[in-house]
């Protein structure tokens, strides 16, 4: 396992490395659409699998959809895809170690939440001509029951759900920084979003897709105004919770921790890590 500081240079690499990746902005795009799209098919799984259960009262519904949306993350980090919601953290990192400017940080966070809400409307077109989340299926009638719960949410709900939430997703990307293991990567990655999840936290790219269904469903349950609300409140919950409570607090932590290892020491130990110890997190 890295220490919190060789992570923290890790995950400067990793965001100079993206903000590279922007200045060619269409295939950066497309691969931010394909991280919309793979959070959205963790919400089709989510629907399908915990739509029945709700309909029949179950109270095992949240465990559920806890337990199937850890899909979501897993095919960002091992497909390949660019997460809005992890790159607030990692960016942020990035730029407080001077490894990219603010402004530039800010640019490669904002293209890749518009290919995030792209790949997820997209994603929401395939799976709405597909039928299996349409009125009358319990699937669907999950959805209109997801969708008018949001819509019910004050906003300072929706903000601090919205934190709480982010908070988790970029701890299981931290963490993954930190570790060598790729099966370790993904246990971390399942838990942190199975706590997200059953707890009934709100993540701006899901959202995407969750209100993309309803709109081009055409259910009374949401609305483009809904939308946009939705997508401000939660992503500014998900900035706070990702690039303040856990982008900035470990800056903050590398730079107060201790090293009882000699500094000679801890770049030979850094030069035997294996090259791909940092390849999980450049992905997300």
């Amino acid at each position: 396992m890295l220490s919190i500081p060789d992570a923290l240079a890790a995950q400067r690499r990793t965001a100079a490395a993206k903000a590279d990746a922007a200045r060619r902005t269409l295939p950066y795009l497309v691969q931010a659409m394909l991280g919309g799209a793979f959070i959205g098919v963790a919400v089709v799984l989510m629907l399908s699998a915990a739509g029945p259960l709700r309909a029949a009262g179950s109270p095992w519904a949240p465990l559920v959809q806890g337990l199937v949306f850890g899909v979501a993350l897993t095919l960002v980090v091992t497909a390949g895809g660019e997460l809005a919601t992890s790159n607030m953290m990692t960016l942020t990192q990035g730029a407080a170690g001077a490894a990219v400017g603010w402004g530039r940080a800010a640019g490669t966070l904002a293209l890749s939440f518009v290919g995030n809400l792209l790949g997820g409307f997209t994603f929401a077109v395939m799976v709405h001509l597909s039928g299996v989340v349409a009125p009358g299926t319990p699937a669907g009638a999950m959805l209109a029951g997801l969708l008018e719960h949001k819509a019910h949410a004050t906003t300072g709900q929706l903000f601090w759900r919205a934190v709480l939430c982010n908070m988790l997703v970029c701890l299981a990307i931290w963490a993954g920084a930190r570790l060598t293991s790729e099966g370790a990567r993904l246990a971390v990655v399942f838990w942190c979003l199975l706590a997200f999840i059953t707890s009934g936290f709100e993540h701006v790219v899901a959202n995407m897709t969750t209100f993309a269904l309803g709109l081009i469903g055409g259910l009374p349950e949401t609305s483009w105004v809904e939308l946009g609300r939705n997508l401000l409140v939660v992503g500014v919950g998900n900035v706070v919770g990702g690039a303040v409570l856990v982008g900035l607090a470990y800056v903050v932590a590398g730079r107060t921790a201790p090293d009882p290892v000699p500094l000679r020491e801890r770049a030979a130990d850094t030069e035997r890590v294996p090259s791909s110890a940092g390849a999980g997190p450049a992905l997300v």
